[in-house]
């Protein structure tokens, strides 16, 4: 379908004329040219190429089609460019779609259809009620045009959506899976300023209520639909894209008001979590616009979470993280602020450090280094996020400025940090170790693991079935409490990233392992995110029992392995070398009743038994 499209889309769009939209252009012989949008240059080195249907920027080495330019000025992935140039073009993806896929299409389109509807029918309430406009215009100060720009609107308290939807032929089932009434048939949304959520195209995917009066809750989110994810949509991004990309970085704060008080101030490089907790997905849309990220959360234990967790969902993106420090205000939040003083929030942008050092210097604060325990826990507490950084000039600068502020040497931090991240064991000269089917488990070449885990993480209905095909004596300590984890919950995603983060705050918690465990999590989602490893990646439960085959073969063969290698050492006794070896024999055979492809033929039989003998030994 892709190709088909973009050809149509290209023979309708002459590349300068969508690229003269974003650059400047003039004529120059065969070419167009105009200054780089992508770095500061005075004199112009980007160029277009119509015969060729290319461009080029020299400044910044980048170029491509015109997809890959919207791509890269829009944020968008290609699905995205290949969406907005057809629209633009008038080209209907869906005569290149598949049966399935084509439905799926016309659903959005009802769905974006019925949410532009809810818009205007919240805007006029709006206009009508003089409680929700004086709790606009006077509460929270919106102006007429900040209110217009963003759709914002009021759903009363007997709202009639349903009846404006109906006249319109749309049907109560399309309504609630479009996520404007409830569960039990009634509108969601009642009593409430709305503000519409909407996508990096700017098109409305979903709502977020905030209480007028007393009430709970006092802001209320579309649920999880067709056109809306909470873990991807950004609030404001579509509005808040161009400044980004001017300004050189972005700005995260918790609150979607905090947002729009923002832009209505003139900063409009600013976006927020949509009420919902940080995902990767969220990071990866604004390292699109800006590798350099800085966050506004409030100076507290959730809010130090937050940015633990966004240091470690970073992982290799190469993002520059820091955090804006606004406490020597008496504001609450960016949102107070702004109203006691738009310029005070402009200063507050350049007050701020990077993520890791205000995660250090909370718990400097908060905890102290004067005593040896002291000293520890902020050096443990700041290393766990130091060891999630991918560059390694990078861990080595911040941990020698902790080495200067907690009275540690390098050294000792260096080695505190290996024993952290293979989970507390000690760092010094170690005797041979012991052969147990643990260390086995942590020396196997391929992760296979990795993926098992991830599934059954996305799969609640499956845990109970095959986490007991995970030894725990086959597991990490860290992999047996993620078991544990998820053979007590149905949660998965922030909601169970948020419960382990609950449990860190109760007294006595057991800090480090429950801050091993949150990082694990976070690693198994990005699996998920990566859609699986090797061989295709886990797709079905068929997928799953052939993975959980090649764990348990590899397990069984570098048994073997260790066996035998034990069997030859020198000084062994005869009675021992022939124990080794017999042991050695019967962890090769049991490799073979693992054979995958045997396993598929036979319904999986191999596994299942060899499980069940190796639990009753």
């Amino acid at each position: 379908m892709n190709n088909d499209a973009k050809e149509e889309i290209r023979a309708k769009l002459a590349i300068e004329e969508v690229i003269s939209e974003y650059v400047q252009l003039k004529r120059s012989g065969r070419y167009w040219k105009g200054l780089s949008p992508f770095t500061n240059e005075r004199t112009p080195s980007f160029f277009v190429t119509p015969d060729r249907d290319i461009w080029h920027d020299f400044s910044s080495g980048k170029g491509g089609d015109i997809f890959s330019f919207i791509m890269e000025m829009e944020g968008l992935d290609f699905r995205g460019a290949l969406e907005l140039l057809a629209r633009k073009a008038g080209v209907a993806l869906s005569k290149y779609q598949s049966g399935r896929a084509r439905d799926n299409a016309q659903r959005k389109e009802r769905y974006f259809q019925m949410n532009n509807l809810a818009v205007n029918y919240y805007q006029r309430q709006l206009v009508r009620s003089t409680k929700a406009s004086d709790y606009a215009n006077k509460k929270r100060r919106l102006s007429r045009e900040t209110i217009l720009e963003w759709g914002i609107g009021y759903a009363p308290e007997r709202p009639d959506l349903t009846g404006v939807l109906t006249r319109r032929n749309y049907h109560r089932d399309e309504m609630k899976q479009a996520g404007l009434l409830g569960y039990s048939g009634r509108e969601l949304f009642f009593n409430r300023l709305m503000i519409p959520l909407r996508d990096r195209r700017g098109q409305v995917v979903g709502f977020t209520g905030r209480i007028i009066g007393a009430g709970e809750p006092k802001y209320l989110n579309t649920p999880d639909t067709l056109l809306f994810h909470k873990g991807q949509q950004l609030f404001g991004l579509s509005f808040a894209a161009q400044a980004i990309r001017q300004a050189g970085y972005s700005v995260i704060v918790e609150g979607n008001l905090d947002v729009i008080t923002s832009h209505q101030a003139g900063i409009k490089n600013v976006v927020g979590v949509a009420g919902t907790a940080l995902t990767v997905e969220h990071l990866k849309s604004l390292s699109r616009l800006s590798s350099d990220i800085r966050f506004c959360f409030d100076s507290d234990k959730a809010g130090v979470a937050a940015t633990e967790k966004a240091i470690k969902l970073a992982g290799s993106l190469e993002l520059k993280l820091s955090v804006i420090d606004y406490s020597s205000s008496s504001a609450k939040d960016p949102d107070e602020l702004i109203h006691q003083d738009p310029a005070l929030w402009q200063q507050a942008l350049t007050n701020y450090q990077p993520a890791v050092n205000w995660v250090r210097d909370y718990y400097l604060k908060t905890i102290g280094v004067d005593t040896v325990e002291g000293q520890k826990k902020v050096a443990d507490r700041t290393l766990s996020v130091i060891s999630s950084l991918a560059d390694p000039v990078e861990r080595e600068g911040y941990i020698k400025e902790l080495s200067a502020v907690v009275g540690i040497s390098v050294s000792s931090l260096v080695d505190r940090l290996k024993m952290l991240q293979r989970g507390g064991t000690s760092s010094r000269r170690q005797l041979k170790q012991p052969r147990t089917k643990a260390n086995i488990a942590e020396k196997r070449r391929f992760n296979y693991l990795d993926p098992i885990l991830a599934y059954l993480g996305s799969h609640t209905d499956l845990r109970s079935k095959y986490l007991r095909y995970l030894p725990d004596e086959q597991l990490s300590g860290v992999d047996q409490l993620v078991k544990q984890w998820l053979s007590s919950t149905e949660l998965w995603g922030d909601e169970l990233i948020d419960r382990v983060t609950e449990a860190m705050e109760q007294p006595g918690a057991e800090l480090d392992q429950l801050d091993q465990v949150r990082t694990r999590l976070v690693q198994l989602m990005m699996v998920n995110d990566q859609a699986g490893s090797t061989i295709d990646g886990i797709k079905s439960e068929d997928d799953l029992l052939e993975y959980i085959c090649y764990f348990e073969r590899d397990y069984y063969l570098l048994r073997a392995k260790q066996l035998t290698s034990e069997s030859m050492a020198d000084g062994v006794a005869e009675a021992e070398c022939s124990r080794l070896m017999t042991e050695a024999t019967k962890a090769r055979r049991l490799a073979e009743r693992l054979s995958p492809s045997r396993n598929r033929r036979n319904g999986y039989a191999g596994l299942k038994e060899v499980l069940a003998e190796s639990s009753d030994t």
